[in-house]
């Protein structure tokens, strides 16, 4: 019963229960490593790859060399 009453706290209902902000941080850290894996894999492309997506290979290496923080504008919330 006391499971229940906790779980539905004020905090829970408002989202600032610790589980939904661990939940929060989880989705960010793995956004993060995907964003990571997706930047070394677009420096793996070659010219003729790159050229398909629409970049060319000094676009790619710029993207592929951004801090693992500088995240796309629409993530900054």
């Amino acid at each position: 019963m006391s499971f229940t009453a906790s779980t539905l706290s004020s905090g829970a209902l408002s989202g600032h229960h610790p589980a939904a902000i661990r939940g929060s941080l989880m989705t960010r850290a793995l956004n993060l490593l995907a964003l990571r894996r997706q930047r070394r894999a677009l420096a793996r492309l070659d010219a003729e790859l790159l050229k398909d997506i629409g970049i060319t290979p000094d676009e790619a290496r710029t993207e592929a060399a951004r801090r693992l923080w500088d995240v796309p504008p629409g993530w900054r919330s």
